[in-house]
């Protein structure tokens, strides 16, 4: 089930430093919504809370609050693990397993939890993650194949199909296209277009074109300076921040006079 997000007076830290400041936002659930800003503005760095990845990194800390459908995320006695298992995540450069088949690269993370499947259970399982991440036709003739052996775009699907397996309730893409070419990216639209049907999806982006075509809500991020905090400018319904944005900083950058 597709879920809500709600972050409050969230504030992100790599140690000492004060990486994201004071965040507010609620994200919808069955959306897309993106987050743009110029580079080192935070995007990432608050994408990675949503799911405690952010405390993977040494010193990685967050003060406030990240609700999933109410259940804080960040509250006592709650495992990283299973937050994590909720909310997928699909990275930069497409990451399959090299040595793993098609097959087992979509059940990694089903394994990886420790859950056990049949063999009839597992068969469905990776027809209904390929296709949901519109991979089965391509595949389906060599799943016992390694997954390295695809191309990128074919790749990245394959991690879409890896993240779908484990059925989480929210999906987040880091900047999932900018490895790939302008035919895989396209397809890898389409398919964010189809996912938040059943997800909740929100995405970094540099390509504000990208933003203004997948996105139902923007979020632009923005930064005082180096050293400084990101803080979030600006967030509403994409057709307004591309074409009627309240600040002027958020004009600026998405009519590419910064950026």
């Amino acid at each position: 089930m597709a879920k809500r997000i709600d972050v409050k007076d969230l504030n992100v830290y790599y140690s000492k430093f004060l990486a994201v400041e004071d965040i507010s936002i609620n994200i919808e659930p069955k959306s897309v919504t993106a987050f743009i800003g110029p580079s080192g503005c935070g995007k990432s760095t608050f994408l990675r809370t949503l799911n405690r990845m952010h405390e993977v990194i040494p010193g990685g800390r967050v003060e406030g609050e990240v609700l999933l459908d109410g259940d804080d995320l960040y509250g006592p006695g709650v495992d990283p693990v299973t937050v994590r298992s909720q909310i997928g995540m699909v990275f930069q450069r497409p990451n399959p397993f090299p040595t793993m088949s098609i097959k087992d690269n979509v059940l990694a993370g089903v394994k990886l939890n420790g859950k056990k499947i049949s063999r009839s259970d597992a068969d469905s399982l990776v027809e209904k993650s390929l296709r949901g991440a519109n991979l089965w036709n391509e595949v389906k003739d060599r799943l016992d194949k390694p997954g390295s052996g695809l191309s990128g775009g074919q790749q990245q699907r394959l991690c879409i199909a890896r993240t779908i397996a484990v059925k989480p309730d929210v999906i987040l893409m880091d900047e999932p296209c900018s490895a790939l070419d302008p035919i895989s990216t396209l397809a890898i639209e389409d398919l964010i277009n189809e996912l938040k049907s059943e997800f909740t999806v929100v995405i970094v982006t540099h390509n504000m074109q990208q933003a203004a075509r997948v996105s139902d809500r923007t979020a632009f991020f923005n930064i005082a300076g180096t050293g400084k905090p990101g803080k979030l400018i600006e967030y509403n319904e994409t057709a307004a921040i591309f074409s009627n944005p309240e600040q002027k900083a958020t004009e600026d950058y998405v009519s590419g006079r910064f950026g």
